[in-house]
């Protein structure tokens, strides 16, 4: 049986899942279980399978519209999740998630080509969010301990996109979550 929170995510999922994910092909709820099965299908640790299900749940929990950064509204989603995310769960779930948009920024910088795979959303919000890192930026994201997770998870949002796309359900990733609290089965 899942722990109270764990149960409250899945209804959050059902209640506000199908909206689309920004201006992409997908749902939210879509968006996090294709990533979520990207994760587990690379043997990652629950920590990582959960981070990716749970990387975008700041856009579930704020009421701001499905097209903001159309309207060039940076969310800060990632913040809203990870302050949200780490009242509940360890770090190694937490931190994935908080740096996911910082990732994209890093990714941005360092990597020849990243860019151009962005899709024209991702490119979008990208701007709003800071665009690719500097040098100095780059030298602290890489000293932050969690910063590898952080990419692997960007990487699966990148990938997470797909129409029509089977996947697991939400439930299907209670294990992980339940896994992953900081005292299991207890709701602060």
């Amino acid at each position: 049986m899942a722990s109270p929170l764990v149960q409250s995510i899945v209804q959050m999922f059902r209640k506000h899942g199908g909206s689309q994910y920004g201006g992409e092909s997908v749902t939210q709820q879509e968006h996090a279980l294709q990533a979520a099965m990207l994760a587990r299908k690379q043997g990652l640790p629950a920590a990582e399978i959960a981070a990716a299900l749970l990387h975008d749940v700041g856009h579930l929990l704020h009421e701001l519209p499905d097209d903001a950064p159309d309207r060039g509204i940076d969310d800060f989603h990632e913040e809203l999740a990870g302050a949200w995310l780490d009242k509940h769960f360890i770090p190694e779930l937490v931190e994935p998630v908080r740096l996911h948009v910082a990732a994209k920024r890093y990714l941005c910088a360092v990597e020849p080509g990243y860019f151009e795979k962005l899709s024209p959303p991702s490119v979008l919000s990208l701007e709003l969010q800071g665009g690719p890192m500097s040098a100095s930026e780059v030298e602290s994201f890489e000293k932050n301990r969690h910063h590898a997770a952080a990419v692997r998870l960007r990487r699966f949002d990148e990938e997470a996109k797909i129409e029509g796309l089977p996947t697991p359900r939400v439930e299907d990733f209670v294990g992980e979550m339940e896994a992953c609290l900081k005292v299991p089965g207890v709701v602060s």
